[in-house]
């Protein structure tokens, strides 16, 4: 294989045709199905999903078959079939759904209408993760370009990943024995450290979100009337809540929300720390003068990997501070998102939460806690040592430094699921997610130059794939 030949046309490719088509995605507003109910009436994902379909049949790929497979009342999913010249095969995974739009963007930025600054594309969705079907789909083709032969490829892209991947058994289901059973699974919708070397997720924590409601009146009463009385919505909440994370450190504290941290991640954590050193806080957008919560690299890869979390992420029931009267709220609801280690049972968590939160309410007060169906985190099967020795190599050739392993806070449904479909599968997940990309919040960007060398990277892991199938 030529390499400059092959990072050339990834190169022309990204510049002449994903660049455009990618601006064009993200000025399609296809929220994910949790924060647009409406979503088929308003035809946001049917336009995303026609979009990439109608780029990935332009493709110079020989024998594909490109598909949107649907089903009633759920978001699509893009199949795109790549025959291979060798037994095997291998799934490439991404999804087109986005986050809502958020506020604090940047003059000139928005979530809607892309834009080129210093090298990267702002807008929401471009990095998590609507690149990742031209990125996918762009390495195959590189390497097509020079008849590498290779496993047959599956490309899939699903549609309610935002939403906890609620769409995607059924589409499994219904697929059957279409997608094979992949001996490599290709993941581009995780998180880097920097922008400097290759980045491979060990391991995903889980997600339950739920909305806790704290009612009190039956309507809202004048609060110098009412005050010392009555006890404020808040106040029971914050006691609530003070059963589930410690107000002065942030820890959780059910036992059903922890697990022991295997010594092979811890190791790879201290690594990880050793290359990041002060950026593993300092990625964040801090307000000047505020501080991380522990001055200890390794500590804070810990936390937010490996342990649970809870935010409050939402609220009903609290007027804008313009328009807040002298008044007692009868009724509060928060939206809590606690985030689950990797190998945290997320059903056994959901009921402590639930029973927590809900056993012996202060003051007699109504409350409730209605969870969403919990995501289950993964922690990675051990590297075969094909694979362990491709990603350096792959690092090494396009970064020309080291790549490093790391779990990752956030979750993505998919691998679990794979996970337990596929026992004996091997798993490269890895992304664009690095420092201030901020993905979910305002001013998401994508690093182009780290996704074109990204891409190939892939390019580089799937020749090593079909080296060892032809051994």
């Amino acid at each position: 294989m030529d390499l400059h030949k092959l990072q050339s046309v990834i190169a022309a490719t990204w510049r002449d045709s994903i660049l455009e088509r990618l601006s064009a995605y993200v000025r399609i507003p296809n929220k994910s199905p949790l924060f647009d109910p409406g979503w088929e009436e308003n035809g946001h994902m049917e336009a995303a999903v026609t979009l990439m379909a109608d780029w990935c049949r332009k493709q110079p790929v020989a024998g594909m078959k490109v598909e949107i497979h649907r089903l009633p009342g759920r978001t699509p999913v893009l199949l795109v079939d790549v025959p291979g010249e060798l037994p095997g095969c291998v799934l490439l995974y991404g999804h087109m759904d986005k986050q809502p739009e958020f506020t604090g963007w940047l003059p000139g930025l928005g979530p809607w209408e892309p834009a080129q600054r210093e090298g990267k594309l702002y807008g929401r969705g471009a990095a998590d993760d609507g690149y990742a079907v031209f990125s996918s789909l762009t390495a195959i083709a590189a390497l097509k370009a020079q008849n590498i032969p290779l496993a047959r490829c599956v490309v899939l892209i699903e549609a309610s990943e935002e939403s906890g991947s609620i769409d995607l058994p059924a589409h499994l289901a219904a697929l059957g024995s279409a997608i094979g059973e992949p001996s490599l699974v290709v993941c581009l919708d995780a998180e880097c450290g920097n922008y400097d070397q290759l980045w491979c997720t060990t391991s995903l924590r889980g997600n339950l979100v739920g909305e806790l409601l704290v009612e009190v009146l039956e309507e809202g009463v004048h609060s110098g009337m009412a005050t010392g009385i009555a006890a404020t919505p808040f106040r029971i909440a914050q006691q609530l809540i003070s059963r589930l994370e410690s107000p002065v450190n942030g820890a959780l504290l059910l036992d059903e929300l922890s697990v022991p941290v295997p010594e092979d991640r811890r190791a790879q954590m201290r690594s990880a720390a050793r290359v990041l050193g002060d950026s593993v806080a300092g990625k964040l957008p801090w307000v000047k003068g505020v501080r991380a919560v522990s001055d200890d690299p390794v500590e804070l890869l810990i936390n937010s990997t490996w342990k649970a979390t809870l935010a409050v992420t939402g609220a009903d029931g609290l007027p804008p501070v313009v328009s807040a009267g002298n008044v007692l709220l009868p009724r509060l609801a928060f939206k809590l998102s606690l985030r689950l280690p990797p190998t945290c049972d997320p059903v056994r968590a959901a009921r402590a939460v639930k029973d927590c939160l809900e056993r012996d309410p202060p003051y007699g007060a109504r409350v409730s806690f209605r969870a969403e169906p919990a995501a289950a985190g993964w922690n990675a099967p051990s590297f075969a040592p094909w694979l362990e020795e491709s990603i350096q190599s792959a690092s090494q050739r396009i970064y020309g430094r080291d790549a490093v392993h790391l779990g990752c806070g956030g979750t993505i449904p998919f691998m679990g699921m794979l996970g337990e479909r596929f026992p004996k599968t091997q798993f490269f997940i890895t992304g664009v997610l690095g420092p201030h990309a901020n993905a979910h919040g305002p001013n998401e960007f994508l690093h182009l130059e780290y996704a074109e060398k990204l891409t190939a990277c892939v390019s580089l892991v799937l020749a090593d794939h079909a080296r060892t199938l032809r051994r």
